[in-house]
């Protein structure tokens, strides 16, 4: 009954060990979670008035692979509104009626960016014209808020 015990045991402590051994492959992927905002109207300091908030936003996120300025059509010459992307396009997913959003993606780099109406939005850039970048890490979620800001006057 003893080496029964005895037995079971250390059985069950090897198989902690191995399955434990698989945890990086298990939890290798993180993400990027975070909250979409519209933020419109004047957004210009006056003394004495606040600025006006941002208001979560409940819509469609669109991941695309990290993206340049050169792999898009914009809809003008110096326009943040885009007529198509041309990167694949990762993963679609919608924010919450708080705005909020988390999705699961490998490591890598990716691009962001919401619609209005039939265009795709982001004003945000690198240093090397990448559109909207954030980058995911091994088993960790990237803190992101995406601000759709194309109704507001800086």
């Amino acid at each position: 009954m003893m080496v029964k015990k005895m037995v079971l045991s250390l059985t069950l402590l090897a198989m902690v060990i191995v399955l434990g051994s698989f945890a990086p492959f298990v939890c290798k992927n993180g993400g990027i979670k975070g909250k979409i905002y519209l933020v419109a109207g004047n957004q210009m300091p006056n003394i004495g008035q606040p600025l006006p908030g941002k208001t979560p936003l409940q819509t469609t996120l669109y991941i695309y692979e990290l993206t340049n300025v050169n792999q898009v059509t914009r809809a003008d010459v110096y326009s943040s509104f885009y007529k198509s992307i041309n990167t694949k396009l990762v993963k679609k997913i919608q924010s919450g009626k708080n705005g909020a959003f988390k999705v699961k993606l490998p490591p890598g780099q990716y691009s962001l960016f919401v619609k209005k109406d039939s265009l795709f939005y982001a004003n945000i850039f690198d240093g090397k014209n990448n559109i909207n970048p954030v980058t995911v890490e091994k088993g960790k979620y990237a803190d992101v808020e995406v601000r759709a800001d194309y109704d507001a006057v800086y």
